[in-house]
């Protein structure tokens, strides 16, 4: 149990610097996803469930509903058949 710890303790060091030196926002997005799923874990880990049901919800569940959101709205994200940003190839 203790290994587990410090596993999900570098983990969560490891995506906060790699967040902070990223320059792609859509990668710290996706990292910050990651990261807020280990954070439910370490929760729960710590016995106090009802922070890891809030961790898990917010911060990995509605921060990707809005970059998905956001990206579907710059056009990154297009379900339509075509090229690159929905055009025609």
């Amino acid at each position: 149990m203790e290994t587990l710890s410090i596993l999900l303790m570098i983990f969560i060091l490891a995506s906060a610097i790699a967040v902070a030196f990223t320059k792609n926002l859509t990668v710290a997005a996706v990292v910050f996803m990651g990261q807020s799923l280990v954070m439910s874990l370490v929760w729960i880990l710590l016995e106090s469930p009802d922070l890891g049901i809030t961790e898990a919800a917010v911060g990995a569940g509605i921060d990707s509903l809005l970059l998905f959101a956001a990206l579907r709205r710059i056009h990154a994200v297009d379900a339509e058949k075509g090229g690159r940003h929905g055009q025609a190839a």
